[in-house]
This record gives C-alpha cells, structure tokens and sequence, in this order.
C-alpha cells in the first residue's frame, strides 16, 4: 500500500503572490500546446498555417479552457448550490473545473477564430486535436498533486492512502487518467494525425478517444459526493463522455464517406 505525499499545494510564493501546482500544471499545459503547435504548423503536411497562428488559437483557447471549464461546473454539476451563491462562481481558486464545460468554451473560442482567419472550423479543429492530451494530463498531474479527485477504494497492491481525504486504500485514478486521457491518447492522435486525413476525421478520433478513456476512468474514480452514482450506475463524467464517443463516430463515418465520394473512380480515371 502506498501514500500519497500530502505535497503542499503552494508550489513556490513571490512575496505576497502564492503559485499554485495547479495553476502551474496549466501553464505546462499551455508552453506544451505552443511547442507541439507550431511543430505541427511547421509540418511540410499541412498547408495555410504559421507558427503565429498558434500563438492566437492559444489567446483564444485560454479563455474557452478558463470560462468554460468554471461555466461547465456550475452548471453541470452543483447548479442548485451555485444559484444560490452566485458571487462564489468567479471564485475559481477555490476549485470546481469541467473538462466537459472547458471543451465547449475551447470549441466556441475556436469558432471565433476559424471565422476571424476564414478558416473552416473542422479544419482547425484537426488541427488543435493532437495538441490537447498532453495539456489534460498536466492538469490530471495537478489533481494528483492536490490530493483531488480521488478514486474508489481498492485492495490493489498500488492502493494509495490519500491522508487528506481519510485512510481508506483507493486507486490513484488520476494517474489512470493521467496515462489514459493524456499520454496514450497523445500518441495515438500525434501518430494518426503525422499522415493526410479526411477533413473531420481527426477531430472525431478525439472524441472517441477522450470520451473512452474518461469512461473507462471513471470506473475507478470516486463519484462527487453531492452527485453520487446516477442512473444505470453510471457517474455524471461516464454521462458526459457518452455523447461524445457517439458524436465522433458519427463524424469519422461522415468524414471517410465524404472522402470516398470526392475519390475518382475507376469508369471516372478511364473516361479521362
């Protein structure tokens, strides 16, 4: 049995300033989205994008990932709490963040962009895909860190005590996402994506990806005690994820029949 290190969740003070672990582990996850972006906009592979590019889909993207994320709590998981105490909404270094709320308001933030450079939104969605894992598993690190979002109890040799929360062996589930939703969907997005895809396809892998790996996940990790298990015995992260594994299959469908019909044909090459 392990235990967790109760690491102190002030990483580092500037006088009166107090840097957080979280706070810096989406830093991390910000420097990683601008290093492995403007390598892919640097790709010989994809045409009409420049390293400046990603620096403003990044502008954009914080405040999708920061209104979002805190939007999506609110309103996903303690809406009753949160209307009755609206000002605690905006204070966000208390905790309460939606990965599910924080990927609408990058999607939205997005939309912006796409209109703003007459790019199509798939397109910069493909684009964005691949360079999001590692960013979800600095944030999953951080959740570690703080000793947050702990998992179900378990009599698994790597069961880890989280003092904090009490003395019960649980699983480490945010390691579990940390490898899951960040580092092995990483590889199979950066590896899919290395070749030309159907417009559409890599975002769809995304989702299928995401949504698989937070669904599996969860299995392991504690439901929020003001929600507890909902139906089927499933937790409100495994009914968020649903939809979208449902929605990136759809669009892979889409995405390869719509490039199977722009293909010439036989009886098109020999009448040319």
């Amino acid at each position: 049995m392990l235990v967790h290190p109760n690491f102190d969740p002030i990483a580092f003070r500037l006088g009166p300033l107090a840097v957080r672990w979280y706070g810096l582990m989406y830093l991390v996850g910000f420097v990683l989205f601008l290093v492995l972006g403007r390598k892919r906009a640097r790709s010989q592979m994809l045409t009409g994008w420049r390293p400046a590019d990603v620096d403003d889909m990044l502008f954009y993207g914080v405040f999708g990932v920061i209104l979002g994320g805190r939007l999506g709590y609110v309103l996903f998981y303690k809406p009753e709490y949160y209307f009755a105490h609206p000002l605690e909404i905006f204070e966000v270094w208390h905790g309460g963040m939606s990965f599910h709320g924080g990927f609408l308001g990058v999607l939205i933030a997005l939309w912006f962009f796409a209109r703003n450079r007459h790019k199509a939104l798939l397109d910069v969605t493909d684009f964005v895909a691949p360079l999001c894992p590692l960013g979800l598993a600095a944030g999953r690190l951080g959740n570690f860190i703080n000793g947050e979002l702990v998992g179900r109890p378990t009599d698994l040799p790597w069961a880890m005590v989280f003092p904090n929360v009490d003395n019960v062996p649980r699983h480490p589930s945010q390691l579990y996402e940390f490898g899951l939703e960040g580092v092995l969907l990483f590889v199979i997005l950066w590896v899919y994506a290395s070749r030309q895809r159907p417009r559409g396809a890599v975002s769809g892998l995304f989702l299928i990806g995401y949504g698989t790996a937070r669904f599996i996940a969860e299995f392991a990790r504690e439901p929020d005690s003001f929600l507890g298990f909902l139906a089927g015995g499933l937790t409100m992260g495994q009914w968020l994820s649903m939809p979208m594994i449902v929605i990136g299959i759809a669009m892979m469908l889409w995405a390869y029949r719509r490039a199977g019909k722009d293909q010439p044909t036989v009886m098109d090459r020999m009448k040319g």
